[in-house]
Parts: C-alpha cells; sequence; structure tokens
C-alpha cells in the first residue's frame, strides 16, 4: 500500500517573518550612522584646526557654503533610488546663475518672474530628461550627458563665453544673507532654512508617499513594479523634474554666495553623486535617504574645509570624490552581499 505524502501548504502572510518597527528603526539607524560619525569626525578636525571651528556662527556657515550641493543631492537622490543618472544637473545650475544675471541685469523687480520662468526651464529639462529615459529607452547615462552638453553649450554660445548683466539683490539674499538677532548664534543664514525646507519635502515625497514607494518599487525592480500596475515612466519622469528643480532651487542659493560665473556648476554633478553615495545610496535604485544623502554634501564640504586647512590644493577634491564614490559603491556592494 502506497504511502502519499501530504503537500505542504503554501505559505501564508502569517507564516512570513514580520519585521517590528523597533528592527526597522535599528536598521535605519545602523545603515546611516557611518555617514553621521565621519561628519563628527571632520567637524572635531575643523575645530582644532581653526580657531573659531567650534564656534555655532563657523558651523552654520559651513552649512551654507554647503547647501547648493545638498539640494543637489536631494534631487539626485529621486533619479538614484529610481535606477537612472542625472548629470545634467550641474549644467542647470550654471543656466540658473548666468541666466539670473542676464534676464534681470540687476533689476529687482525681475527677480520673482524670472524665478518663476527657470522653474519652468527646470520641469522642461526634467520631462526632457525622464521622456527621452523612460519612454523612448535611452539610457540615462547618455540622456543626460547629452543634455550636459547642450545647456553648456548653450551658455557659451548666449554669453560669448562672458557672461553679462548682474545679480539682483533680492535674488542674491537667498544664498548670501542671514536672518540676525536670533539667540546664541546672532544670525542664521537663509540657505539654512531652504535646506530645512526643501529637505523636509524631499524626505516627505520620498518616504512618507505612495510617490515615494513608487519610486524604490521601480528603482528595486521595475519589471516588478510595472506587474504591481505601477506607472515606471511615469514614476521616472518625476523623479527627473524633482532633480531638476532641485537643481534650480541650488543655482538660486550659488547665485547668492558664489556670484556670477558662466561656469558656476561645473562639476557639481559629480558633487551630487558623491553625496547620494556616501550617504549610502545604491548605484542601480531601491535604496537611499534624503537625511543622510544632504548628509553626504554636508560631509564633503566639511571634507573639502579640511583639505584647504591643512594646505592642500582645490584640484585635490576631484582626486578625493572619486575615491569616495569609489570606496561608498564598494561597501555598499559588499553590505548587500552580506545582506
Amino acid at each position: 500500500m502506497s504511502t502519499v505524502t501530504p503537500t505542504p501548504a503554501p505559505a501564508t502572510a502569517e507564516a512570513l517573518p514580520v519585521v517590528s518597527r523597533r528592527t526597522q528603526i535599528w536598521r535605519g539607524i545602523r545603515d546611516s550612522a557611518p555617514i553621521f560619525f565621519v561628519l563628527a569626525l571632520l567637524l572635531i578636525a575643523i575645530g582644532l584646526l581653526n580657531p573659531r571651528g567650534f564656534d555655532a556662527a563657523y558651523f552654520l556657515t559651513i552649512v551654507k557654503r554647503a547647501a547648493p550641493l545638498a539640494m543637489l543631492a536631494a534631487g539626485e537622490l529621486f533619479v538614484i533610488v529610481a535606477g537612472e543618472f542625472d548629470l545634467s544637473v550641474g549644467s542647470i545650475v550654471t543656466v540658473v546663475v548666468v541666466g539670473s544675471a542676464v534676464l534681470t541685469h540687476g533689476d529687482p523687480n525681475l527677480t520673482w518672474l524670472v524665478i518663476a520662468g527657470l522653474i519652468a526651464f527646470g520641469v522642461v529639462v526634467g520631462i526632457v530628461n525622464g521622456g527621452l529615459t523612460a519612454i523612448v529607452g535611452v539610457p540615462s547615462f547618455i540622456v543626460t550627458l547629452g543634455m550636459l552638453l547642450i545647456l553648456d553649450g548653450g551658455v557659451a554660445l548666449w554669453t560669448s563665453g562672458a557672461p553679462r548683466g548682474s545679480l539682483p539683490v533680492n535674488l542674491r539674499m537667498f544664498g548670501r544673507d542671514s536672518l540676525q538677532g536670533v539667540p546664541i548664534v546672532g544670525q542664521v543664514p537663509y540657505a539654512v532654512f531652504v535646506v530645512l525646507i526643501c529637505g523636509a519635502i524631499a524626505f516627505i515625497l520620498l518616504h512618507r508617499t505612495n510617490f515615494g514607494r513608487r519610486v524604490f518599487a521601480v528603482g528595486g525592480n521595475s519589471r516588478a513594479a510595472a506587474l504591481a500596475g505601477v506607472s515606471v515612466p511615469r514614476t521616472k519622469i518625476v523623479a527627473f523634474v524633482l532633480s531638476a528643480l532641485l537643481a534650480v532651487i541650488s543655482g538660486i542659493l550659488l547665485a547668492g554666495f558664489g556670484g556670477l560665473s558662466n561656469r558656476a556648476g561645473a562639476g557639481m554633478e559629480f558633487g551630487a553623486i558623491s553625496a547620494v553615495v556616501l550617504g549610502g545610496a545604491v548605484l542601480g535604485g531601491g535604496k537611499g535617504s534624503v537625511i543622510t544623502a544632504i548628509a553626504g554634501a554636508f560631509t564633503l564640504e566639511a571634507l573639502f574645509t579640511v583639505l584647504n586647512l591643512v594646505g592642500l590644493p582645490v584640484e585635490v577634491r576631484s582626486t578625493v570624490q572619486g575615491a569616495i564614490i569609489i570606496a561608498a559603491v564598494a561597501y555598499a556592494s559588499y553590505r548587500l552581499r552580506k545582506g
């Protein structure tokens, strides 16, 4: 008489391991702790190398210098989490800085009209980048590299290699001026408030909304996301639009802090990618955090400040950024293999 072996019942949701809220919080702390540890060490080094390094006002100055890169990194994160790249953000920054001067000629009455036009320009660039990537199927690296060349060439043609005009004072205030009379620190740069507000909005969008969950799903497995009913093209296009919009904000901050230059955003796209991967995002998509990406931008600025304080040349920055990208990606790959 044959014996029939009963077929095991399929696993149910109740049989699957459930990750508790406490475990999720611990994993988040564990994954983000390295960047904050490195940032703390760099700030201590700055304090030891500079007599004013431990002053709150000096710390806020570092935050003000890092603000444009922090906004750029927050925008780049949306695209990277979605599994793509955006190399055009540095050129968008340049267009914003040069365009603000050329279009306003220093007239503060035109500032808000020009800012509205630049925001519309950012939306168009994001739609073009996202559409060619997600709908036409051109790799985002190629699309945004091409956009970078188009925008840089357009700025050079527009200004004949020498930007003209001037930046209005009410536009420069966002990156240059401060709120006065603040207790303890005396003044707080407006750029700090911009980072806090835009960072909070980016955090909510990516980590607290259905759109953010779709971005993570698309970056983790776009085919599975599509089968689950997620519009992959729409999600990627919106991610590119957000990246471009935050690049516009970055350009406005940089215009105030650094002034007029037809090379204002040159190389900033690599700084943004460095900050994102330093903050723990995985190139290839599916993982990342707005808070740690912004912390990555602050860490880079703190690192460059240390390099300046010890007398190393500015050209070392490119070498350092390249080493950071390689090391961060290698560490992320190692951590993924270990589970």
